[in-house]
């Protein structure tokens, strides 16, 4: 007798999009993504439609192309720890997700500011864990704020355990009030703190008592190698890119597979793709306006920028709607495109080069037609029905165990999805109708954080350097940027 496996429940997320191409700025709905009312107004669609969190990507520096500003971005980007910590003002249950980079931040400060937020959010807080590879980014920051390839999973490893330290240096102590003495802790101990090997000397006492959660949730955003691996050993969630299926099982195989070695179980980490959407009343509404929002996504100025990226010149004298250029990419000197973690994905410039002209000669494309489909497509398209039956497969053939959405409208970009989608995922069962706990751990299915567990340093760390040192490697031989980026998340690995 077999058994039939059990039915997953769905974990859905919203992501505030930043750093990304993918807000439709001509569309009259689109908001200001500095005004708190964009925000606030985002979240709280995302908590009437119970969605376990939002998440906030970084934009550490202004991107540039050819020496100026890139203007298809978001210009800009406040504060996280501000914006999520005057949003836990005004939601009440929603987790608030933040990205912050370990390369250019010190453990004390960015321990604080996560124990803080849990605090003031009642445990809410979680923590995406980045690095950071560029040189250009980090010239805003002490000592240019830049690590050697080699270095920088060693130092996230490092930033993450002692962070954890600050945290755990409050177990088990309590606060007491007394009237006639004031308060005082139970144990002189409390918060003291000691911590000292290559990456940080540090040692004294941690102001902030345990916070509802113990610690913040973990995510972690990388899909290198190295970035699967310390995932597997120190995170609860992982923010991926892979949100199809052949793809996303490949990828949730192979991160789930490593939790083994690092005395964890299965459920301890959750796979949470990011995911587009486009919904219409049928799904082939829904397909033509999905094309209407890639047209609007990747304008012709857009499709020249893109290509610039990978041509590495300055293509703004071509049509974007005649053929590819017939000169090669430039790959002798520097990029000339700044902070943008995708120009890392193309270690062989003219072998895609020749790739792209292959297929759009054989489907006979203009650089913006190849543009289109190039740039990321929509992850779901259909109506409601179609998106949450699509949605639901995936889960349930462990391709993710839920999505972080991402809309191409924002504020406004998420009602549709709440108002049509969740409702269907909630009458299957397949997605709460109420909250059932307080803390975003509670909504995320995880146990409290074991305060024996850190980072594995002597297995994480060496296959973190080992991958690090390969990809310096390549990046020394064909002076190019290499390896995978997981941009709509800020972040590089």
């Amino acid at each position: 007798m077999t058994m039939s496996k059990p039915i997953k429940q769905i974990h859905l997320a919203a992501h505030f999009p930043g750093v990304n191409n993918t807000t439709v700025w001509s569309d009259p709905a689109a908001g200001s993504h500095i005004e708190f009312e964009s925000f606030k107004r985002f979240a709280r669609t995302a908590e009437r439609a119970k969605f376990d969190f939002l998440f906030l990507a970084e934009g550490l520096r202004l991107r540039e192309q050819g020496g100026k500003i890139y203007d298809l971005d978001v210009v800009g980007r406040p504060d996280t720890f501000t914006v999520l910590t005057a949003l836990a003002a005004v939601t009440e249950r929603i987790g608030l997700t933040g990205t912050i980079n370990s390369t250019f931040n010190e453990p004390y400060e960015v321990a604080r500011q996560f124990a803080s937020l849990d605090h003031l959010s009642d445990g809410r807080a979680a923590w995406n864990v980045v690095t950071s590879w560029d040189a250009f980014t980090g010239e805003n920051f002490r000592r240019g704020g830049y690590l050697a390839a080699e270095d920088r999973y060693a130092r996230a490893e490092t930033f993450l355990r002692t962070a954890w330290e600050l945290f755990d240096s409050w177990d088990g102590y309590e606060i007491v009030a007394d009237k006639e003495s004031g308060v005082f802790l139970s144990d002189p101990r409390a918060g003291t703190f000691e911590h000292r090997d290559r990456h940080f000397d540090i040692a004294g006492r941690f102001n902030v008592p345990r916070s509802p959660q113990g610690r913040p949730v973990i995510f972690q955003a990388g899909d290198s190698d190295a970035g699967r691996e310390f995932a597997a050993s120190a995170s609860d969630a992982i923010f991926g890119r892979h949100s199809t299926l052949e793809a996303g099982q490949a990828f949730y195989s192979d991160v789930k597979g490593r939790l083994a070695r690092y005395g964890r179980a299965h459920e301890d980490l959750l796979i949470l793709p990011a995911a587009t959407f486009v919904l219409g009343d049928t799904d082939a509404e829904a397909q033509e306006l999905a094309h209407e929002v890639r047209r609007a996504q990747v304008s012709g100025q857009t499709a020249i920028k893109h290509l610039e990226q990978l041509w590495n010149r300055d293509l703004s004298g071509y049509d974007p709607d005649g053929p590819l250029p017939e000169i090669d990419p430039d790959v002798s000197g520097e990029s000339i495109s700044k902070g943008r973690a995708a120009d890392r994905l193309y270690r062989d410039r003219i072998a895609v080069a020749n790739e792209w002209r292959e297929e759009a000669a054989a489907k006979n494309l203009s650089i913006r037609e190849l543009m289109i489909e190039k740039s990321a497509p929509q992850s779901f398209i259909g109506s409601a029905e179609t998106v949450a039956t699509r949605i639901d497969e995936l889960v349930q053939a462990d391709a993710a165990d839920g999505f972080i959405l991402v809309p191409h409208i924002t504020p406004g970009g998420l009602d549709g999805f709440a108002d049509t989608v969740v409702p269907i995922l909630q009458e299957r069962g397949r997605f709460r109708t109420e909250y059932t706990g307080t803390t975003l751990r509670d909504h995320l299915g995880l146990g409290q954080p074991r305060s024996d567990r850190y980072p594995d340093r002597s297995a994480a760390a060496r296959s973190a350097e080992a991958a690090e040192a390969a990809e310096a490697a390549a990046v020394a031989q064909d002076t190019e940027a290499a390896g995978a980026a997981a941009e709509t998340a800020g972040a590089a690995s």
